[in-house]
């Protein structure tokens, strides 16, 4: 999938909007939001996006997809899916939240992780944070994370910020731009900040 298709992809589901006025969970404000949620409900579009991930990784040997609960769930699955042969199939786990902010592989699945080849993907990247949460988790279940993949890297995040995978691949590199609130030039236009999209609420 190129870049091109990507974006028209997200456009068509509204996971990427454009001339708008957005409050980011930083508390930034901006012009363009990506609604990954809103893209979750149309399978054929999470299939494409996994496939991308899917061919980035074939000749990685990957035993496990795991991701982040809630977005990372779907995302395992379907490219484990596609990472899958008769003769190999591969497995997908996720990670949950913790009480003090971590994340942690439960249900057996640590288990699982446990001296396989493990990749770990991620829907948006704007700090890294989740991403880097989930490759700690599979380290410490004895897992080797053989890399990671994202849908779209906002943050300009590499390698070094999220515990060092041997490859971090975002099938979309966005610049966003941002301003802090005092400094936003949509503020000072009078633009309306939009309600549904971010923390405009």
């Amino acid at each position: 999938m190129t870049r091109d298709e990507l974006l028209e992809l997200l456009s068509k589901h509204g996971a990427l909007v454009t001339g708008t006025h957005v409050v980011y969970t930083s508390g930034r404000h901006g012009d363009t939001y990506v609604n990954k949620d809103a893209i979750y409900p149309h399978i054929d579009a999470i299939r494409q996006v996994c496939g991308g991930f899917a061919e980035r990784f074939r000749g990685s040997s990957v035993d496990v997809v795991a991701g982040p609960a809630i977005g990372g769930v779907v995302l395992s699955q379907w490219t484990a899916h596609h990472l899958s042969t008769p003769e190999k199939p591969v497995l997908s786990v996720y990670a949950e939240k913790t009480e003090d902010g971590g994340l942690r592989f439960r249900r057996g699945y640590d288990r699982l992780l446990t001296g396989r080849r493990v990749l770990v993907v991620e829907d948006i990247l704007t700090t890294g944070g989740s991403l880097a949460k989930v490759i700690a988790a599979v380290r410490e279940c004895g897992g080797e994370v053989v890399g990671a993949a994202a849908l779209c890297n906002r943050g300009g995040i590499r390698e070094e910020q999220i515990g060092n995978p041997p490859v971090l691949h975002a099938l979309l590199e966005l610049s966003l731009n941002s301003w802090e609130a005092g400094e936003c030039p949509l503020c000072a236009s009078g633009v309306p900040i939009n309600p549904n999209l971010g923390k405009g609420k």
